[in-house]
């Protein structure tokens, strides 16, 4: 199995997303619930990575909390941009950009904002590795902002 998970990563799939896409055809809310669960453990990490003096991996779990959020309120609300990531088979980066953007419409400016500061990180801090960890604080607040106003939408 281990075997099988890791050709399939070194070919860029994306092995959680693929199991919580098949759960969701069975149980959408347990798929919904777990994207949750699987964004806090990787703001957990992402702070972890923020006291180790790390950058570059704080800013990619960041990325992660934000991508995991809004794939879950997407499918929570059924919205065109999950139908569309359906279809394809996966979700792409403007895929979630739309997502937030629609989401954002539906349930407030927090999304938006969260996912922006989520894309910051992903590209300058994790791509470009150009931050240090003393310029990533207000980023990543966002991004944990946008983590618990969607637990309280998910949770009413």
């Amino acid at each position: 199995m281990e075997e099988i998970v890791r050709r399939l990563r070194e070919r860029g799939i994306d092995v959680e997303d693929v199991l919580i896409a098949a759960l969701a055809k069975q149980d959408p809310q347990e798929s919904v619930r777990l994207r949750i669960s699987l964004a806090e453990r990787y703001m957990a990490e992402c702070e972890e990575y923020l006291k180790e003096g790390d950058p570059v991996q704080a800013s990619e779990k960041a990325y992660k909390v934000a991508e995991e959020v809004v794939k879950a309120l997407a499918e929570k609300f059924g919205i065109p941009e999950f139908q569309m990531a359906l279809k394809e088979g996966r979700w792409y980066t403007y895929l979630l950009g739309k997502a937030s953007n629609t989401l954002a419409r539906m349930l407030g400016g927090w999304i938006a904002d969260g996912w922006s500061n989520a894309y910051f990180l992903h590209v300058w801090g994790f791509h470009e590795a150009k931050l240090a960890v003393e310029d990533m604080t207000s980023y990543v607040n966002r991004v944990k902002e946008m983590l618990n106003e969607a637990k309280k939408v998910l949770a009413a």
